[in-house]
């Protein structure tokens, strides 16, 4: 197992530098970097996309600067701006001294909010757990054993009307329900049940203990709703299906055969092996929705996350932002899925990925 863990460790140094690589080439391509934000800034024109937009074509001639609305700037300022932002260096150079310093974990400073990109993550990072954590345990806590409960009565009326229940929740998207929730109970059209905005209310430093944890929970309700619904219907199925298929094998017919009971078949046989499905989709799920950090349900509850931290950084071309984040959440991603593999491996001894490989 050892050596099987080392070559997956290996593995994730190409794969993290090709991420990185295919994602700071598209960059290049990409129109309205950050000197040009600060440009369009200062010569009134609000977002740099509208020089764009508004006509190309006042991008520099007879060896004026390149940059959109830089005819009213001296070049010298142009010039200096290039060097504070390291733009004055080649692309290649410059890829290779972001990775240099990736690699001592040292990620920079955001170019627009003078804070470093650690500090401003771990800013932005009690949302994202919010989100994430409850949502992904709430998914896991209910859709487990609904799943099981309707593998075990397939075909039954119960089996039915929660399937249909289910696939209203798959399809109706999370936002839409987000917005559901507020025109119901936050003030919206009808009930005022819960707070609108934020994660605490603004008394929360006096209130005790309990009170506190109250809170929380109050505010949290809802976005964690709206970010649970289509994660709760996909792992259900999952978990349903994953069951039907080991209940139907020769093994389980072996063990009912010998007098065992249904609860020691389910839980002591089945279980073990249907939950290695499940499992392997738990990376995705959690990546996916703590660290995806849904933008549009942080905006309608008025959360300020990760999702809205990178959708901004990549509007105001924000790179220290942007690559800083790709490279700690890829790489993290690919540390959880080789958790995952050793979670296989606890659940299920025989599982041997060294004699596989």
């Amino acid at each position: 197992m050892g050596a099987y863990i080392l070559r997956r460790l290996l593995l994730v140094i190409p794969t993290l530098l090709g991420i990185m690589i295919i994602n700071f080439a598209l960059v290049q391509f990409v129109p309205g970097g950050p000197i040009e934000q600060i440009i369009a800034q200062m010569e009134g024109g609000g977002d740099v996309f509208e020089g764009i937009a508004g006509g190309g074509s006042e991008v520099s001639q007879g060896g004026e600067s390149d940059y959109v609305g830089a005819r009213g700037l001296p070049p010298e300022f142009i010039a200096e701006l290039e060097r504070e932002f390291g733009f004055d260096k080649p692309p290649v150079e410059r890829f290779l001294t972001m990775m240099w310093n990736y690699m001592r974990f040292d990620f920079g400073e955001s170019y627009f909010r003078s804070i470093s990109v650690v500090d401003l993550v771990l800013e932005k990072m009690p949302v994202s757990i919010t989100l994430g954590l409850w949502s992904t345990l709430l998914a896991y806590l209910i859709s487990i054993p609904l799943g099981i409960r309707k593998a075990v009565r397939d075909g039954s009326s119960f089996d039915t009307w929660t399937s249909g229940a289910i696939i209203v929740g798959y399809a109706i998207p999370g936002f839409l329900f987000a917005i559901l929730l507020i025109v119901l109970f936050a003030g919206g059209s009808y009930w005022r049940i819960f707070p609108l905005r934020g994660l605490t209310s603004d008394n929360w430093e006096q209130l005790s203990l309990i009170g506190k944890a109250l809170d929380y929970l109050w505010h949290i309700a809802l976005p964690v709703l709206a970010s649970t619904i289509s994660a709760f219907a996909t792992l259900t199925l999952l978990t349903k299906n994953s069951f039907l298929d080991e209940i139907k094998k020769q093994y389980v017919m072996t063990a009912r055969a010998k007098g065992l009971t249904e609860r020691r078949v389910l839980y002591g046989h089945v279980f073990r092996n249907a939950m290695l499905i499940v499992i392997s989709g738990f990376p995705a799920l959690f990546i996916g929705v703590f660290f995806g950090g849904s933008l549009i349900i942080e905006t309608l509850f008025s959360l300020d996350g990760l999702g809205r931290l990178g959708f901004e950084a990549t509007v105001a071309r924000d790179y220290p932002v942007v690559f800083g984040t790709l490279f700690a959440f890829s790489l993290l991603g690919l540390v959880v899925g080789i958790v995952t593999d050793l979670t296989y491996v606890l659940i299920d001894p025989r599982i041997d990925f060294e004699r596989r490989g």
